[in-house]
């Protein structure tokens, strides 16, 4: 849904360095977060990123909200009135642009710029840096649905309760997104083509997931049910309605994170791709 500007190299700050003998002295877990830190700064310093990864999905709800606040009655989807159906789905929206969109340009971006290649060279641990990611990503995640959230309950929408479910659907979610933007980073060529390529693959899967609106076609929604979109905006949409768990969809989007796990380990490339 979104196309995020990824940080540039004189905002950002310098990509950390590990000493020879830094493994030996400091521990995964203060690598870990030192790796935290650093793509945190990164994000935060740089302030397109924020607009489009926090501004856009409230002003996207906002319309909506102001849309629907005439009509909060009216039966929009299956009971659901039209901000009880849009608040989860934006909200798992702004989740799929946080970690696979932002992920796969800023990766190619550094890639691109040698910034992969020098990071590899030092003795950080492959691992650290991705696990780096994923928690930054997530905490991301978590800011934006929180956003979201706030908004919808300002139109009157009740909040899901069993908050353990939503943290887990939503730590998932985010799992299964960024290993595919690293799967999918792994195939692109030059940070050029990055928002295209992300672009060509989420704008048509969120389209057929009822991302926009709802989707009544049957055997539309049974395709884009085996993909990784429309699991996922089940899974927010059932913290709403069910208050629990989608145990399938959660599967089908964890199978999704496999996938692109898969790719990702037999594909990623440190250098950057000779043209």
């Amino acid at each position: 849904m979104t196309t995020l500007i990824p940080p540039t190299t004189d905002t950002a700050p310098e990509v950390p360095s590990a000493r020879a003998d830094a493994p030996g002295e400091r521990s995964a877990l203060a690598l870990l977060g030192h790796q935290i830190r650093y793509e945190q700064l990164s994000f935060w310093r740089n302030p397109q990123s924020m607009v489009f990864t926090f501004v856009l999905p409230i002003v996207i709800i906002g319309i909506f909200g102001a849309v629907f606040s005439g009509s909060q009655g009216e039966d929009f989807f299956f009971g659901l009135t039209g901000m009880q159906y849009y608040t989860p789905v934006i909200a798992a929206v702004s989740v799929l642009g946080a970690c696979y969109g932002q992920l796969a340009i800023v990766l190619a971006m550094r890639r691109q710029t040698g910034i992969l290649k020098r990071l590899h060279a030092t003795p950080l641990p492959a691992w650290v840096y991705f696990a780096g990611l994923l928690v930054h990503c997530v905490v991301v995640s978590i800011v934006d649905v929180a956003l979201v959230f706030g908004i919808g309950a300002l139109y009157g929408v009740d909040l899901p309760t069993n908050w353990g479910a939503v943290l887990l659907t939503l730590v998932l979610g985010a799992a299964s997104f960024c290993a595919l933007g690293v799967g999918v980073a792994s195939l692109i060529k030059n940070s050029e083509a990055a928002p295209a390529v992300v672009q060509f693959i989420q704008f048509p899967l969120v389209f057929i997931s009822g991302s926009y609106f709802p989707i009544h076609a049957e055997l539309l929604n049974t395709i884009a049910g085996l993909l990784p979109v429309k699991p996922f905006n089940d899974a927010m949409l059932a913290l709403f309605t069910q208050g629990g768990f989608q145990w399938r969809d959660l599967a089908v989007l964890a199978a999704w994170g496999v996938v692109g796990a898969l790719i990702a380990v037999r594909s990623f490339r440190w250098d950057p791709r000779p043209e």
